[in-house]
């Protein structure tokens, strides 16, 4: 059973059923049935789809924010931008999938030799809560158009979220059965993931589901796509526009209400500039204000389940056991949701869950650094390796920290990490490989095959 829980009010929103292993092997066969149709159609016939899921998604956005906010608690204002970020991607898609899938022509000693890119068959998808839409349609925007077929396992929390999706996909008339919702317990995965008609996995979440499900497809020989935490190192050089910097850095540190993989965690900042970057931060930091995410007045809502809620509290109070300094916030307020403040930790130094662990939720860890090269030694001094940023006037210099000595598969000067239909998405080191989006995540899923032509 999936219990969907109200994280604004406590409240029980509704409660799902799951699916036997009978049934999910039922699914698959459907599925790959499906698959066999589509990727005998044409890139013309499968983007004319992809525009119509493009114009759905506009066309319900109010109601699908709505069902996104009830389920995990986001701002409802994110959560309608969250659906055209959805659309936006079909779009990209259906305009460019055409090239960035054309055979490829290599000169070679034959009297013809290309490179083609061929579907690779159904693909499961296991994905989070935190943007119960964008992270589906990151992967299924790419994926149905190269001709692939798709079957999701969703976060149970957004158990309404996952059969919106397989509903709009359906109204967009892509097949029946080409992309499938499986409403199941999470042990039921390894029996999805070792199914012979399930040719690879795409996942994004925790360390330790990636992990998991990386080991579980390894072992059948089957690829993978991960995507997981980030503990994203902010510089804060002494030349930066301090302004903009702290402008930039709460809207990332309070960002889906400080729950997003990319936001802004670890803020590094340099002695000279540290105590006026501080008050600005914290002004910014106090001044925003928390409460019901259906309420446009307010920055930020509750986090999207109390273990969460409580799992972060914890890492906060371990960080002040260690010798963190306790700024702002820090306390759990008394009353009904899983709201947790706007909470600011100094004094935060390696050893400490602040600076070791992903803090996701609305905390903030600053770290004082004394000179540039310190500030990047203590950015890459993580096991995460997901997105970074550095802030400076030097544009020059920041693009070089960017390019070069920056430990992170996004990397932005000036300005907040986010992702882009345009921009290959993915980060290194325990945050995962592969890349979603652009050209490159296209080819994650296909038959990258050479034909040669005597």
């Amino acid at each position: 059973m999936l219990k969907v829980i109200n994280p604004a009010t406590e409240a029980i929103v509704k409660t799902y059923k799951t699916i036997s292993d009978s049934e999910v092997e039922k699914q698959i066969e459907k599925a790959h049935q499906a698959y066999l149709n589509w990727r005998t159609t044409s890139l013309e016939h499968r983007a004319e789809k992809m525009q119509k899921l493009a114009n759905i998604l506009l066309t319900e956005k109010e109601e699908l924010a709505t069902l996104m906010t009830t389920e995990m608690g986001k701002l409802r204002k994110s959560a309608i931008s969250e659906v055209e970020k959805c659309a936006w991607v079909c779009n990209y898609y259906a305009d460019n999938a055409a090239d960035f899938l054309a055979d490829e022509i290599i000169e070679t000693d034959a009297s013809k030799s290309f490179v083609t890119f061929q579907p690779l068959g159904v693909v499961l998808a296991v994905m989070p809560w935190n943007f119960p839409l964008w992270q589906v349609f990151r992967f299924v925007a790419p994926a149905l158009i190269a001709g692939d077929g798709g079957l999701l396992k969703h976060a149970p929390n957004v158990a309404g979220c996952a059969i919106a999706i397989q509903e709009l996909i359906e109204k967009a008339g892509f097949p029946k059965d080409l992309f499938i919702n499986l409403p199941i317990e999470t042990e039921q995965v390894e029996k999805v993931i070792e199914h012979p008609k399930v040719v690879a996995a795409t996942l994004t979440g925790s360390e330790r589901a990636g992990s998991a499900v990386a080991s579980l497809a390894g072992k059948h020989i089957k690829k993978t796509v991960l995507e997981l935490g980030g503990s994203d190192a902010y510089l804060i050089l002494a030349d930066a526009d301090l302004e903009k910097a702290v402008e930039a850095c709460t809207t990332s540190r309070l960002l889906n209400n400080g729950q997003s993989c990319i936001g802004a965690k670890r803020f590094i900042v340099l002695e000279k500039v540290y105590d006026e970057f501080l008050e600005r931060f914290t002004q910014k930091m106090k001044a925003a204000k928390m409460g019901d995410p259906m309420d446009d007045e307010n920055d930020f809502g509750p986090m999207a389940r109390k273990d969460l809620r409580d799992d972060l509290h914890e890492q906060v109070e371990r960080s002040i056991a260690k010798g963190a300094k306790l700024h702002l916030g820090g306390k759990i307020p008394n009353q009904k949701g899983f709201y947790y403040p706007a909470t600011i930790l100094t004094e935060v130094k390696k050893g400490m869950p602040a600076f070791d662990e992903e803090l996701f939720g609305p905390v903030a860890a600053i770290i004082r650094a004394k000179s540039e090269e310190e500030a990047i030694q203590l950015a890459n001094d993580s096991k995460f390796g997901l997105g970074a940023a550095v802030f400076t006037n030097d544009i020059e210099k920041g693009e070089r920290i960017a390019k070069e000595q920056l430990e992170a598969g996004c990397c932005f000067v000036n300005a907040f990490v986010k992702s882009d239909p345009r921009l290959p998405f993915g980060g290194m080191k325990t945050s995962g490989y592969g890349r979603e989006l652009s050209h490159y995540g296209i080819k994650e899923f296909v038959n990258v095959k050479t034909v040669w032509v005597e």
